[in-house]
């Protein structure tokens, strides 16, 4: 068998070797990711997300603190017993707890309200150059105001902790291995 007739045996049998299908329809396009989201109450929000902002939680807003040894106060209240926290410091955290919260939810709600206002305009087919601008400028400088606020009390906590209870903190949370550098440490 010559060189070229052993080539056009593999082509053959190449060809053969195909599925029906793939070889007589073409790719049938995919689903997009977003498909589902339709239904969202705001459309860049997940029910999460939502619930989240509402709430004044943290969602890994500051974790630039978190993970270089600067305790969130809601973490150091859930953990106040294994901290050993003094009375004036339970006191304390309690106290910046709901103040970030008080805080945090106020921008959250403008976070919500904004993305909504944003979400009708697209629906109902009324949103202009202007007020695309506008809203996206609020939710942006909103987020910013958001992060913020959650990384200014983490830098409060280690005024209110001692150097061994934010190293006790980070162990605590699991932080204490893999290079982790505390506050205040080199």
């Amino acid at each position: 068998m010559t060189l070229a007739r052993a080539a056009s045996f593999c082509v053959l049998l190449a060809v053969l070797a195909l599925p029906p299908a793939a070889a007589q329809t073409p790719a049938q396009p995919s689903a997009s990711p977003d498909a589902g989201l339709e239904g969202r109450r705001v459309k860049a929000l997940s029910e999460e997300e939502t619930a989240d902002l509402a709430a004044g939680r943290g969602m890994g807003l500051a974790l630039a603190a978190e993970l270089n040894g600067y305790p969130g106060p809601t973490h150091v209240a859930e953990l106040a017993d294994a901290l050993e926290l003094l009375p004036e410091q339970r006191t304390r955290v309690q106290a910046l707890v709901a103040e970030m919260k008080a805080e945090t939810i106020a921008i959250g709600r403008q976070i919500i309200e904004d993305e909504t206002a944003l979400d009708r305009l697209f629906a109902e087919k009324n949103v202009t150059r202007a007020a695309l601008e506008n809203l996206t400028a609020r939710i942006g400088a909103a987020q910013g105001e958001l992060r913020a606020a959650h990384l200014r009390y983490h830098l409060v906590m280690v005024e209110v902790l001692s150097p061994e209870q934010v190293a006790h903190y980070a162990e605590q949370r699991g932080y204490a291995t893999g290079g982790h550098r505390m506050h205040g440490t080199q």
